[in-house]
Protein backbone atom coordinates (compact mmCIF):
# COMPACT_ATOMS: atom_id res chain seq x y z
CA UNK A 1 0.00 0.00 0.00
CA UNK A 2 1.31 3.72 -0.82
CA UNK A 3 0.82 6.03 1.61
CA UNK A 4 -0.43 8.77 -1.06
CA UNK A 5 -3.10 6.56 -1.89
CA UNK A 6 -4.47 5.99 1.47
CA UNK A 7 -3.31 9.86 1.88
CA UNK A 8 -5.27 10.60 -1.20
CA UNK A 9 -8.51 8.63 -0.01
CA UNK A 10 -8.37 10.67 3.23
CA UNK A 11 -8.09 14.08 2.33
CA UNK A 12 -11.53 13.85 0.25
CA UNK A 13 -13.05 12.24 3.35
CA UNK A 14 -12.19 14.56 5.98
CA UNK A 15 -13.29 17.27 3.42
CA UNK A 16 -16.73 15.67 4.04
CA UNK A 17 -19.54 16.70 6.55
CA UNK A 18 -19.27 15.28 9.79
CA UNK A 19 -22.28 12.96 9.84
CA UNK A 20 -21.09 11.89 6.38
CA UNK A 21 -17.99 10.42 6.86
CA UNK A 22 -18.69 7.00 8.58
CA UNK A 23 -20.79 5.85 5.57
CA UNK A 24 -17.84 7.66 2.86
CA UNK A 25 -15.52 5.66 5.14
CA UNK A 26 -16.84 2.22 4.84
CA UNK A 27 -17.57 2.79 1.45
CA UNK A 28 -13.80 3.69 0.58
CA UNK A 29 -13.37 0.83 2.11
CA UNK A 30 -15.12 -1.86 0.53
CA UNK A 31 -13.85 0.24 -3.18
CA UNK A 32 -10.63 -0.54 -2.24
CA UNK A 33 -11.30 -3.86 -1.30
CA UNK A 34 -13.23 -4.67 -4.49
CA UNK A 35 -9.66 -3.98 -6.36
CA UNK A 36 -8.18 -6.76 -4.18
CA UNK A 37 -5.97 -3.90 -2.66
CA UNK A 38 -6.49 -5.45 1.16
CA UNK A 39 -3.79 -3.04 2.67
CA UNK A 40 -5.35 0.12 1.55
CA UNK A 41 -9.13 -1.09 2.54
CA UNK A 42 -7.66 -1.96 5.98
CA UNK A 43 -5.77 1.36 6.69
CA UNK A 44 -8.98 3.14 5.05
CA UNK A 45 -11.44 1.21 7.52
CA UNK A 46 -8.82 2.11 10.59
CA UNK A 47 -9.10 6.14 9.77
CA UNK A 48 -10.63 7.52 13.02
CA UNK A 49 -13.56 10.10 13.07
CA UNK A 50 -12.03 13.37 14.02
CA UNK A 51 -13.40 15.51 17.17
CA UNK A 52 -16.19 18.22 16.23
CA UNK A 53 -13.12 21.27 16.83
CA UNK A 54 -11.13 19.21 14.16
CA UNK A 55 -13.24 18.98 11.71
CA UNK A 56 -14.29 22.57 11.89
CA UNK A 57 -10.39 22.72 11.77
CA UNK A 58 -10.16 20.35 8.50
CA UNK A 59 -13.66 22.67 6.85
CA UNK A 60 -11.38 25.90 6.99
CA UNK A 61 -8.21 24.34 5.61
CA UNK A 62 -10.42 22.28 2.65
CA UNK A 63 -12.66 25.07 1.94
CA UNK A 64 -10.89 28.28 3.25
CA UNK A 65 -7.40 27.70 2.76
CA UNK A 66 -6.48 30.87 2.22
CA UNK A 67 -7.36 31.56 6.07
CA UNK A 68 -5.08 28.77 7.05
CA UNK A 69 -2.44 29.79 4.81
CA UNK A 70 -2.24 33.32 5.86
CA UNK A 71 -1.98 32.30 9.72
CA UNK A 72 1.27 29.73 8.48
CA UNK A 73 2.70 32.76 7.49
CA UNK A 74 2.11 34.90 9.85
CA UNK A 75 3.58 32.45 12.43
CA UNK A 76 6.79 32.16 10.63
CA UNK A 77 7.12 35.59 10.45
CA UNK A 78 6.82 35.62 14.42
CA UNK A 79 9.03 32.96 15.07
CA UNK A 80 11.93 34.88 12.80
CA UNK A 81 11.21 37.86 14.87
CA UNK A 82 11.22 35.84 18.08
CA UNK A 83 15.01 34.42 16.64
CA UNK A 84 15.84 38.32 15.92
CA UNK A 85 14.65 39.27 19.85
CA UNK A 86 13.09 42.03 17.59
CA UNK A 87 10.51 43.04 20.23
CA UNK A 88 8.80 45.85 18.59
CA UNK A 89 7.83 43.70 15.64
CA UNK A 90 6.44 40.82 18.01
CA UNK A 91 4.28 43.57 19.46
CA UNK A 92 2.73 44.42 16.67
CA UNK A 93 2.71 40.84 14.71
CA UNK A 94 0.73 39.79 18.20
CA UNK A 95 -1.80 42.26 17.41
CA UNK A 96 -2.13 41.33 13.86
CA UNK A 97 -2.32 37.60 15.05
CA UNK A 98 -5.00 38.32 17.47
CA UNK A 99 -7.13 39.93 14.44
CA UNK A 100 -6.20 37.28 12.38
CA UNK A 101 -7.48 34.53 14.84
CA UNK A 102 -10.59 35.74 14.93
CA UNK A 103 -11.42 36.81 11.69
CA UNK A 104 -10.27 32.59 10.97
CA UNK A 105 -12.59 31.34 13.75
CA UNK A 106 -15.40 33.48 12.30
CA UNK A 107 -14.14 31.80 8.70
CA UNK A 108 -13.93 28.53 10.32
CA UNK A 109 -18.11 28.68 12.06
CA UNK A 110 -19.10 29.54 8.36
CA UNK A 111 -17.53 26.79 6.78
CA UNK A 112 -18.78 24.38 9.36
CA UNK A 113 -22.59 25.68 9.02
CA UNK A 114 -21.88 25.48 5.38
CA UNK A 115 -21.18 21.93 5.72
CA UNK A 116 -24.36 21.65 7.49
CA UNK A 117 -23.40 21.59 11.40
CA UNK A 118 -23.05 24.96 13.99
CA UNK A 119 -20.49 25.25 16.65
CA UNK A 120 -21.03 26.16 20.14
CA UNK A 121 -18.75 28.52 21.97
CA UNK A 122 -16.44 25.76 23.64
CA UNK A 123 -15.91 24.30 20.09
CA UNK A 124 -14.82 27.63 18.47
CA UNK A 125 -12.64 28.30 21.65
CA UNK A 126 -10.56 25.18 20.79
CA UNK A 127 -10.45 25.79 17.33
CA UNK A 128 -8.92 29.11 18.05
CA UNK A 129 -6.53 27.15 20.04
CA UNK A 130 -5.85 24.83 17.82
CA UNK A 131 -5.10 27.97 14.64
CA UNK A 132 -2.92 29.44 17.33
CA UNK A 133 -0.93 26.30 17.96
CA UNK A 134 -0.45 26.74 14.19
CA UNK A 135 1.01 30.05 14.16
CA UNK A 136 3.97 28.75 17.20
CA UNK A 137 5.05 25.70 15.66
CA UNK A 138 6.03 24.68 11.69
CA UNK A 139 4.70 21.02 12.21
CA UNK A 140 1.34 21.98 13.78
CA UNK A 141 0.93 24.49 10.97
CA UNK A 142 1.22 21.32 8.26
CA UNK A 143 -1.14 18.99 10.40
CA UNK A 144 -3.15 22.10 10.05
CA UNK A 145 -3.18 23.25 6.56
CA UNK A 146 -3.40 18.78 5.65
CA UNK A 147 -7.01 18.91 6.50
CA UNK A 148 -6.49 15.58 7.63
CA UNK A 149 -6.64 16.67 11.67
CA UNK A 150 -8.41 14.52 14.36
CA UNK A 151 -8.08 16.61 17.70
CA UNK A 152 -7.22 19.53 19.13
CA UNK A 153 -3.96 21.17 18.99
CA UNK A 154 -2.47 23.10 21.94
CA UNK A 155 0.83 25.63 22.22
CA UNK A 156 2.51 26.13 25.95
CA UNK A 157 5.13 28.73 24.43
CA UNK A 158 8.14 26.33 25.09
CA UNK A 159 8.12 23.04 24.09
CA UNK A 160 6.73 22.26 20.29
CA UNK A 161 3.25 21.36 19.64
CA UNK A 162 2.04 17.40 20.31
CA UNK A 163 1.09 16.23 17.36
CA UNK A 164 1.00 12.46 18.29
CA UNK A 165 -2.31 11.00 17.06
CA UNK A 166 -3.28 14.22 15.79
CA UNK A 167 -3.62 13.51 12.21
CA UNK A 168 -4.89 10.77 10.18
CA UNK A 169 -2.24 10.42 7.73
CA UNK A 170 1.58 11.58 9.24
CA UNK A 171 3.00 11.00 5.87
CA UNK A 172 1.08 12.77 4.46
CA UNK A 173 2.75 16.05 6.20
CA UNK A 174 6.13 15.51 4.41
CA UNK A 175 9.28 17.32 4.93
CA UNK A 176 8.63 20.15 7.54
CA UNK A 177 10.11 23.43 6.91
CA UNK A 178 10.90 25.44 9.94
CA UNK A 179 11.18 29.23 10.36
CA UNK A 180 13.62 31.88 9.40
CA UNK A 181 16.86 32.18 11.28
CA UNK A 182 17.59 35.70 12.46
CA UNK A 183 20.34 37.66 10.01
CA UNK A 184 23.65 39.10 11.23
CA UNK A 185 23.25 43.08 12.31
CA UNK A 186 25.14 45.51 13.96
CA UNK A 187 27.20 44.69 17.13
CA UNK A 188 25.06 45.38 20.41
CA UNK A 189 22.11 45.48 18.49
CA UNK A 190 19.44 42.59 17.65
CA UNK A 191 19.84 41.62 13.78
CA UNK A 192 16.43 42.34 12.01
CA UNK A 193 13.59 39.75 10.79
CA UNK A 194 11.90 40.46 7.10
CA UNK A 195 8.12 40.41 7.01
CA UNK A 196 6.35 36.95 5.91
CA UNK A 197 9.92 35.28 4.24
CA UNK A 198 9.92 31.57 3.89
CA UNK A 199 11.06 29.63 6.72
CA UNK A 200 14.66 27.76 5.80
CA UNK A 201 17.24 26.53 8.07
CA UNK A 202 17.22 22.90 10.54
CA UNK A 203 13.89 22.31 12.46
CA UNK A 204 13.63 24.23 15.52
CA UNK A 205 11.21 23.92 18.12
CA UNK A 206 8.52 26.75 17.71
CA UNK A 207 8.12 29.49 20.02
CA UNK A 208 11.01 28.70 22.42
CA UNK A 209 12.46 31.31 25.31
CA UNK A 210 14.24 33.41 23.48
CA UNK A 211 18.31 33.12 23.40
CA UNK A 212 20.86 34.60 21.28
CA UNK A 213 23.33 32.91 19.40
CA UNK A 214 26.30 32.73 20.89
CA UNK A 215 28.84 34.99 19.94
CA UNK A 216 32.67 34.63 19.99
CA UNK A 217 32.79 37.59 22.46
CA UNK A 218 30.89 38.14 25.37
CA UNK A 219 27.42 39.55 25.07
CA UNK A 220 27.37 43.28 25.72
CA UNK A 221 24.84 44.72 28.35
CA UNK A 222 22.60 46.02 25.62
CA UNK A 223 22.49 42.60 24.39
CA UNK A 224 21.49 40.92 27.47
CA UNK A 225 18.85 44.09 28.33
CA UNK A 226 17.17 43.10 24.45
CA UNK A 227 17.18 39.43 25.18
CA UNK A 228 15.53 39.95 28.93
CA UNK A 229 13.28 42.85 27.31
CA UNK A 230 12.31 40.35 24.55
CA UNK A 231 11.83 37.35 27.04
CA UNK A 232 9.33 39.98 29.19
CA UNK A 233 7.52 40.66 26.37
CA UNK A 234 7.01 37.21 24.93
CA UNK A 235 5.99 36.26 28.34
CA UNK A 236 3.63 38.90 28.91
CA UNK A 237 2.04 38.53 24.96
CA UNK A 238 1.73 34.87 26.13
CA UNK A 239 0.01 35.30 29.14
CA UNK A 240 -2.15 38.14 27.48
CA UNK A 241 -3.18 35.85 25.31
CA UNK A 242 -4.24 33.12 27.40
CA UNK A 243 -6.12 35.73 29.54
CA UNK A 244 -8.21 37.42 26.45
CA UNK A 245 -8.72 33.67 25.21
CA UNK A 246 -10.78 32.14 28.47
CA UNK A 247 -12.25 35.74 28.73
CA UNK A 248 -14.06 34.84 25.44
CA UNK A 249 -14.67 31.89 26.70
CA UNK A 250 -16.23 33.84 29.85
CA UNK A 251 -18.38 35.89 27.70
CA UNK A 252 -19.66 32.91 25.73
CA UNK A 253 -20.60 31.16 28.83
CA UNK A 254 -22.18 34.03 30.36
CA UNK A 255 -24.35 34.74 26.80
CA UNK A 256 -25.08 31.19 27.02
CA UNK A 257 -26.44 31.81 30.51
CA UNK A 258 -27.97 34.62 29.92
CA UNK A 259 -30.19 33.31 26.36
CA UNK A 260 -31.31 29.87 28.87
CA UNK A 261 -32.29 32.48 31.78
CA UNK A 262 -34.77 34.23 29.36
CA UNK A 263 -35.30 30.50 27.79
CA UNK A 264 -36.72 29.33 31.06
CA UNK A 265 -38.26 32.42 32.37
CA UNK A 266 -40.71 32.37 28.72
CA UNK A 267 -41.26 29.26 29.60
CA UNK A 268 -42.57 30.07 33.16
CA UNK A 269 -44.90 32.52 31.71
CA UNK A 270 -46.18 30.20 29.01
CA UNK A 271 -46.38 27.38 32.04
CA UNK A 272 -48.80 30.62 34.09
CA UNK A 273 -50.80 31.11 31.42
CA UNK A 274 -51.55 27.92 30.64
CA UNK A 275 -52.08 27.72 34.09
CA UNK A 276 -54.72 30.66 33.95
CA UNK A 277 -55.91 28.63 30.71
CA UNK A 278 -56.81 25.64 32.55
CA UNK A 279 -58.41 27.64 35.85
CA UNK A 280 -60.55 29.18 33.71
CA UNK A 281 -61.80 26.05 31.88
CA UNK A 282 -62.49 24.56 35.25
CA UNK A 283 -64.29 27.01 36.35
CA UNK A 284 -66.36 26.91 33.18
CA UNK A 285 -66.68 22.90 33.63
CA UNK A 286 -67.90 23.35 37.15
CA UNK A 287 -70.11 26.14 36.15
CA UNK A 288 -71.89 23.64 33.36
CA UNK A 289 -71.60 20.96 35.97
CA UNK A 290 -73.98 23.01 38.70
CA UNK A 291 -76.31 23.91 35.34
CA UNK A 292 -76.58 20.43 34.41
CA UNK A 293 -77.56 19.57 37.77
CA UNK A 294 -80.16 22.63 38.16
CA UNK A 295 -81.38 21.43 34.57
CA UNK A 296 -82.03 18.17 35.78
CA UNK A 297 -83.58 18.96 39.36
CA UNK A 298 -85.77 21.04 36.65
CA UNK A 299 -86.87 18.61 34.72
CA UNK A 300 -87.38 15.87 37.40
CA UNK A 301 -90.09 18.34 38.83
CA UNK A 302 -91.84 19.10 35.28
CA UNK A 303 -91.78 14.89 35.40
CA UNK A 304 -93.59 15.46 39.03
CA UNK A 305 -96.04 17.69 38.23
CA UNK A 306 -96.96 16.19 34.85
CA UNK A 307 -97.78 12.94 36.53
CA UNK A 308 -99.34 14.30 39.10
CA UNK A 309 -101.92 16.51 37.00
CA UNK A 310 -102.14 13.07 34.93
CA UNK A 311 -103.14 11.23 38.35
CA UNK A 312 -105.50 14.45 39.36
CA UNK A 313 -107.10 14.02 35.62
CA UNK A 314 -107.63 10.21 35.56
CA UNK A 315 -109.38 10.61 39.22
CA UNK A 316 -111.71 13.35 37.74
CA UNK A 317 -112.57 10.86 34.66
CA UNK A 318 -113.62 8.25 37.25
CA UNK A 319 -115.87 10.58 39.90
CA UNK A 320 -119.43 10.33 38.89
CA UNK A 321 -121.29 13.49 38.09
Amino acid sequence: MEEQELADVAGRLYALPFDEFVAARTAAGKAAAAESNGPLAQAIKALPKPSIAAWTVNMLAHHRPDAVRELRDLGQTMQGAQAALDAAALRELSRERRKLLAAAVNTARRAAEEQGRSISGAVASEVEETLRAATADTAAAAAVQSGLLLRVLTADGVDQVDLSGAVAVPAALGPLQQPPRATGGHAGQPPKVSRRQPPEGPEKPRMQVVRRTPRPSSPSVLDKALAALAEAEAAAQAAATEAESRDETLQDAAAEFTRLTAEVRETRQRLRKAEDSLEAVRKDLETAAAEAKQSARAAEKSQRTAMLAKERVLRLRNTPD
